[in-house]
């Protein structure tokens, strides 16, 4: 099965360690799907949080569709997340005992369906940050001195 990406969350990797992913339907209306088509989505500010056990996605930017008449969907509204009653189980667990944070990280076709890849998330600290960017700074430093050569 073949992804085409649509929009990924870069800000989720920079500030979180990330422990489980998953990947999750979204239920959309029909000018939102055609937004996301369009690529106009944004999930930088997003995240996912359980109301009576079901997940719901928070704050995703999807653009109202050009052309849509009276029937356009808000931009920031409440989407539900498809997932097992399993797998909604065993995120739920973690998130209370272990303090995890659900936060989505790319958003994607698969057969012409959306989806949502989501992952279990845990905050970085400064320093933390700022090892990764010295990290990727040297590893930057290596790649141009190999071209140099």
């Amino acid at each position: 099965m073949e992804r085409k990406i649509i929009t990924t969350n870069r800000k989720a990797f920079h500030d979180y360690i990330v422990f489980e992913k998953y990947v999750a339907g979204i239920v959309l209306s029909g000018t939102e799907i055609k937004s996301i088509r369009q690529n106009l989505v944004n999930l930088k500010d997003s995240f996912c949080s359980f109301v009576d056990n079901e997940l719901f996605l928070y704050k995703c930017h999807i653009s109202p569709y050009e052309h849509g008449n009276r029937y356009n969907h808000e931009p920031e509204r409440l989407r539900k997340l498809l997932l097992t009653k399993k797998e909604l189980l065993k995120i739920s667990q973690k998130v209370k005992k272990e303090g995890y944070t659900i936060v989505p990280l790319e958003m994607f076709f698969i057969q012409g369906l959306a989806k949502l890849e989501i992952a279990l998330v845990k905050g970085k600290k400064l320093y933390d940050k700022r090892e990764d960017l010295t990290k990727k700074d040297q590893k930057r430093e290596m790649e141009r001195a190999g071209k140099i050569r």
